[in-house]
């Protein structure tokens, strides 16, 4: 699955933070700017990955239809 989201970083003096527009809660840091990138690309990952175990688990037992969903912003 291939999403266009807006990373946004900002430099502290510790490193850098990020987050996506698009996404609350996909934050984090790194020391370098690569770092953070990386950190964020594995942040969105892992949200996007529990999300659909807590929608399984929801909708469990019940009739649910699942369909691809192509949004254009």
């Amino acid at each position: 699955m291939d999403l266009q989201l807006t990373a946004v970083f900002r430099k502290v003096p510790e490193g850098y933070i990020a987050f996506v527009e698009e996404f609350p809660g996909a934050n984090t840091q790194g020391a370098t700017l690569e770092e953070a990138r990386i950190n964020l690309r594995e942040a969105v990952t892992l949200i996007v990955e529990a999300n659909r175990l807590f929608t399984r688990d929801d909708a469990a037992g019940g009739e649910v239809i699942r369909e691809p969903l192509k949004v254009t912003a």
